[in-house]
């Protein structure tokens, strides 16, 4: 027989889209699970939730972003869920400013989170031996991790994209004798002090890092496309707009691409305008081949490099949910609303048209609403 501890609602990730989520169970009265609530009862009266992080600590990817990402240089960050965030220094790091407010949240309403859990695997529970010790007839889901394995009625995934970079594959990568390294590994600039560079990207994260290394050195800026700037303030019915085109696509089960492939690039930003002063925001076609000291570009040309950083992004971490057969032959996960399409007890959020982090904090609450209408019952027809 499986050992497996049980809650009615398993919340994968902690960072904004997870404590909202967790937040909302709290405040629809789901009890801890790390206190036994619930365990072998399967009682609709009791009702248990746990979260599981692969962090080591609070602040969700924030506490991995470079040491020179200073609070000043941010877009935005949305308040937690009735927790106004505090004054932040501006020139302090964002990995502790932004990490120290998530960790008040969370002490401040004592949420049950294990950490560093990594799930490896989620399951449906069909009639493996165990599940009907929790009273479940076999329903919900197993979540294996590396410090033992749940069992739950429902899920909501959390994991955002961190753990999940893209690097396109270029001929004679792997033949290059500098250092290459992406946005994930990038700490600070000053590991880039005479070294000419190039930063490859079309998002934020690679203006930033342009901006940043071109105080210390030569960079040289590649995209597969020219950028396509933002020249208005992103205002609440652009936000709308955007999200509506991300909701389409989610909806129609295709691919959804980053934020700035919506939204542009904002052409007023703090280290747009640094990079435009300092003469470096000069886009070049993508390269065609690697060498090993530097790149072969579109024209034939030979280009002499001694780094390359990928600010290429992210997509979502789903590894642990493939086995579920969850995405369709775009590609794309169909939803509506946080509910994955035939997977009614599964909700991804942080993902699609929750990937801002306001965003993030509706769909927490929109995540734990669909699952107390399902806990309710079915909903009568004109509701529904």
């Amino acid at each position: 027989m499986t050992d497996f501890r049980y809650a009615t609602v398993v919340v994968i990730g902690a960072g904004q889209a997870g404590l909202s989520a967790g937040f909302h169970l709290q405040r629809a009265g789901f009890a801890s699970a790390l206190d036994g609530a619930g365990a072998g009862a399967g009682s609709a009266d009791i009702r248990s939730f746990v979260m599981l992080d692969a962090n080591p600590a609070a602040g969700g990817a924030w506490q991995h972003r470079w040491e020179s990402l200073r609070v000043r240089t941010l877009n935005a960050i949305f308040d937690l869920p009735r927790m106004s965030k505090p004054d932040m220094n501006p020139d302090e790091p964002s990995s502790t400013a932004v990490s120290r407010y998530f960790a008040e949240f969370e002490a401040a309403n004592e949420l049950p989170i294990e950490r560093p859990v990594r799930v490896s695997e989620v399951r449906r529970a069909g009639a493996e031996a165990g599940t009907a010790e929790a009273g479940t007839a076999g329903g919900g889901y197993v979540v294996e991790t590396d410090a033992g394995t749940w069992h739950a009625e429902y899920l909501i995934n959390a994991t955002g994209t961190w753990n999940n970079p893209v690097q396109p594959e270029y001929p004679g990568a792997d033949t290059f004798l500098g250092l290459q390294q992406h946005t994930r590994d990038y700490v600070r600039l000053e590991d880039f002090a005479g070294l000419r560079t190039a930063v490859v990207g079309g998002g934020i994260s690679a203006l930033q890092q342009l901006e940043e290394i071109s105080r210390v050195t030569d960079v040289l800026w590649y995209t597969r496309r020219p950028p396509e700037w933002m020249d208005t303030e992103f205002d609440t019915q652009a936000g709308r707009e955007v999200i509506q085109r991300v909701t389409s696509d989610v909806e129609a089960g295709r691919v959804t691409g980053s934020v700035v492939s919506y939204t542009g690039l904002p052409a007023n930003g703090l280290y747009v305008r640094a990079a435009k002063a300092r003469g470096v925001l000069k886009r070049r076609p993508m390269f065609v081949a690697i060498e090993p000291h530097g790149v072969r570009e579109a024209d034939g040309t030979f280009t002499s490099l001694d780094a390359i950083v990928w600010a290429t992004g992210f997509k979502g971490d789903l590894a642990h949910l493939e086995g579920l057969g969850l995405r369709t032959s775009a590609g794309g996960i169909t939803m509506r609303g946080t509910e994955v399409l035939g997977e009614p007890a599964l909700h991804l959020i942080g993902f699609g048209p929750s990937q801002s982090t306001v965003g993030a904090n509706r769909a927490g609450r929109d995540a734990v609403r669909a699952i107390e209408r399902q806990l309710a019952g079915p909903l009568p027809a004109t509701i529904a």
